[in-house]
């Protein structure tokens, strides 16, 4: 006989549910040894049932985890279903297309038994210090380029670590300890986990979570449901270029269907994948549509299987945004974090409300890697954000990740970690777009290498060539630049440092909305103070 729930005591069940994934991953971020989990919270927790569907999420989390994890809980037990799986297993992969699209996102999961039935998983994204291959960039033209590749297998058998995969790991990365260290406070949060629910279980009598998550899961489908019931049924369509590959942009075309209430999500149209790791792997595609929607639908609903249940997607196979073996995707987000804009084009022709102008995002990023004085390698990855694009309540936010939500690393961190002496960090005046409520600025980031040694470098970086576009009569924000020793340089190309060498990164500023002679005079005169505006021709008037 199936359990019921009254109010209170679903609400109580569901804030321990949040408590016990937050604490796990507070724990990770404290036991963690690099900057990208610690610094950066590229990372997330979830707790899934014993099908691996998404019951809760960690609050500190990026978006494209919030879909891609569950579903690789799901592909772990296509390799170990349930009578291959003992107490203590840990199951590890990193594959590009089981997993978040490319190979430094490692997954870990943990099967949870409870009186010997299997009743839960917990399990964990994070983005490891390295993984060995070529360092991260849009050059390699095939997976095998781009590192070590894990397929689902166990790194922990009842309990018992596999010491040849850990040598393996550590034989094929720069950073063994970092990188190590990292699994380490993964499994840590899966333990934490674990211990967590059996404990809440064992205080509310549920000898599994079958009916804990059909409620939790079903209401959160209906409240999905019932958001998209209000939109109107239709064919809504966007499209947008990106920078591309050498001067060659990718067109990335969306077609999204309103149907009672359910939505379907078709890339028919969409460029072919290339042989550069730009290409974003179906998983990775489907998690940033799902937020997309989700954001225009219903942003306050808990982030579970529930929620996606009435989205479809379809994208033909060999397509950008559907990349097949053995495509690379090291830098899928150049492509990838486009997509939740296309979900706002679509649904800002109904809901223009509840949509923002474009962002100077893709996030941009700074790869290095090298040999120190005394031979021991090292490699390090640092963050840097762009302008959001303003909308019709605010101004755009300035220098924030959006999809991503990854943190940057501070000065203080990077000269610590690095051979790098950074000149300055500040803000880029003119950067946002012009508009009623003004796009977010970009910044400006000078560098110099202080190394003895030369330093291999890439980039993340787009809308150098087509900026973040203005909506309503918004002007657009100022395209990104990265120069080298003063030169304006291919951001998708690898180059190596030598000491006294700069490197300038100036990232894009976000989309304007509404037209700009329509800013408040005490808005603009503020932004002129601040040093935000110093071109004032878009904000006055003809006359």
């Amino acid at each position: 006989m199936s359990r019921t729930f009254d109010a209170i005591e679903l609400e109580l069940l569901w804030r321990r549910l949040i408590s016990l994934v937050d604490e796990a991953a507070a724990a990770m971020v404290r036991t963690s040894f690099s900057t990208l989990v610690r610094e950066s919270y590229d990372f997330s927790c979830v707790v899934t049932d014993a099908a691996g569907q998404s019951l809760v999420q960690a609050s500190e989390s990026i978006p494209s985890f919030i879909g891609t994890l569950p579903e690789t809980v799901k592909h772990f037990l296509r390799f170990f279903p349930e009578d291959q799986l003992s107490p203590g297993d840990v199951l590890i992969t990193n594959d590009i297309w089981l997993g978040t699209g490319h190979l430094p996102d490692v997954t870990l999961a943990k099967p949870i038994f409870r009186n010997g039935k299997l009743i839960a998983f917990s399990a964990t994204t994070a983005h490891v210090p390295d993984i060995g291959g070529k360092i991260r960039s849009p050059e390699p033209r095939e997976v095998f380029e781009e590192g070590l590749q894990i397929p689902p297998m166990k790194m922990m058998a009842a309990g018992k670590t596999d010491e040849t995969l850990v040598a393996l790991i550590r034989k094929n990365v720069r950073t063994p300890d970092q990188t190590m260290g990292d699994l380490y406070a993964q499994i840590v949060a899966l333990d934490l986990m674990e211990d967590r629910l059996l404990v809440l279980m064992e205080n509310y009598g549920l000898p599994d979570l079958t009916d804990l998550a059909r409620e939790i899961q079903g209401r959160c489908e209906a409240a999905m449901r019932a958001a998209i019931r209000e939109l109107p049924d239709g064919t809504y369509r966007s499209e947008l270029k990106t920078d591309g590959i050498m001067d060659k942009p990718i067109t990335i075309r969306m077609a999204l269907t309103i149907k009672g209430d359910e939505i379907l999500i078709d890339f028919a149209g969409t460029d072919a994948q290339v042989d550069r790791a730009i290409n974003c792997a179906m998983c990775y595609t489907n998690a940033m549509c799902m937020y997309g929607v989700k954001v225009c639908t219903n942003s306050n609903l808990p982030n579970n299987e529930g929620a996606w249940r009435p989205i479809t997607l379809t994208a033909p196979p060999g397509c950008i945004v559907n990349p097949q073996f053995p495509a690379p995707g090291g830098s899928r987000m150049l492509i990838g974090h486009y997509i939740p804009m296309l979900v706002f084009g679509c649904l800002g022709q109904i809901v223009p409300e509840r949509v923002m102008a474009a962002c100077g995002s893709p996030m941009w990023g700074m790869n290095q890697s090298g040999v120190r004085e005394g031979g021991k390698p090292y490699a390090n990855m640092f963050f840097y954000n762009g302008g959001m694009g303003g909308n019709t309540q605010r101004d755009g936010v300035t220098c924030l990740s959006w999809p991503s939500n990854v943190s940057s690393t501070s000065i203080e961190i990077s000269e610590h970690i690095a051979p790098l002496r950074f000149h300055h960090k500040k803000l880029r005046p003119d950067s946002g777009g012009a508009g009623r409520h003004r796009g977010g600025l970009g910044q400006e980031i000078l560098i110099e290498s202080r190394s003895e040694t030369p330093i291999a470098v890439s980039f993340l970086a787009e809308r150098t060539i087509f900026p973040a576009f203005g909506i309503e009569g918004g002007r657009d924000g100022a395209p990104g630049e990265l120069r080298i020793n003063g030169e304006k340089t291919d951001p998708k190309r690898q180059y190596v440092l030598n000491k006294g060498d700069t490197v300038s990164l100036g990232t894009p500023g976000g989309g304007g909305h509404g037209d700009p002679k329509l800013r408040t005079s005490a808005a603009l005169a503020a932004d002129v103070a601040a040093g935000y505006v110093t071109v004032l021709a878009d904000y006055q008037g003809d006359d």
